[in-house]
């Protein structure tokens, strides 16, 4: 068989059609061969060749997502702002991001967490080796400027990816007012420990994210 020349456009079909798929039926519904199915000369092979299972695939796909969506290194080239401003505008871009309508079904797709203990598991690792290393960065920024007072940096950058898992109403679900309950206990946790990261206002869009204009 012939070297394949091009991996790197091989691995993007195989997600570009995976993601269409998995918006289309949901991931549970949606198998390899589907996939297959959606690729033009390609066979299981050839998927299995960049992937070893649908659980690779959907890791994958969650990567691209959060390499599309950098909100860190956007928020670091924010030279105007300091520590503490700059993970507010970490949160407040990843909420514009979530709020689009095809990556929040997405975003809901990598959620058959509780019944795919490795999925969970994924989420998880990469929160602690991506996610928590760079709210410290910025956290230890906003000490050596002042504008964080915490005797606590690890800790709380390892706990607040962990806390995003907490407010997914599809592994912890809330009513409208629970979920706000939820954004208030981290917004007076974090100030209790010298992190004013979570305000009013956005506790008011998150909600209005998740639930609408909050009737429901």
């Amino acid at each position: 068989m012939a070297r394949n020349k091009y991996p790197e456009e091989t691995v993007e079909k195989i997600l570009t059609a995976a993601r269409r798929l998995f918006l289309e039926k949901g991931y549970e519904h949606t198998t390899i061969q589907d996939i297959v199915d959606q690729l033009d000369g390609l066979t299981k092979g050839a998927i299995y060749h960049h992937f070893k299972s649908k659980e690779e695939i959907l890791a994958a796909l969650k990567d691209s997502m959060y390499s599309e969506a950098d909100v860190f290194h956007d928020a670091e080239q924010q030279t105007g702002l300091n520590g503490l401003e700059k993970i507010r505008y970490a949160l407040q871009r990843n909420q514009e991001y979530q709020a689009v309508p095809e990556n929040a079904d997405l975003s809901r797709e990598f959620i058959p967490l509780l019944e795919n203990p490795r999925i969970l598991a994924n989420v998880i690792r990469g929160n602690r080796d991506s996610l928590s290393p760079r709210f410290l960065a910025l956290i230890q920024e906003g000490q050596r400027d002042g504008s964080i007072h915490t005797d606590y940096a690890e800790e709380l950058a390892e706990l607040l990816p962990l806390l995003e898992l907490w407010l997914n109403p599809t592994i912890y679900p809330a009513s409208p007012e629970g979920e706000r309950r939820k954004l208030k206990l981290i917004q007076e946790m974090y100030a209790h420990f010298g992190i004013p990261l979570v305000t009013d206002e956005f506790i008011d869009q998150v909600c209005t994210g998740i639930y609408g204009d909050g009737e429901q």
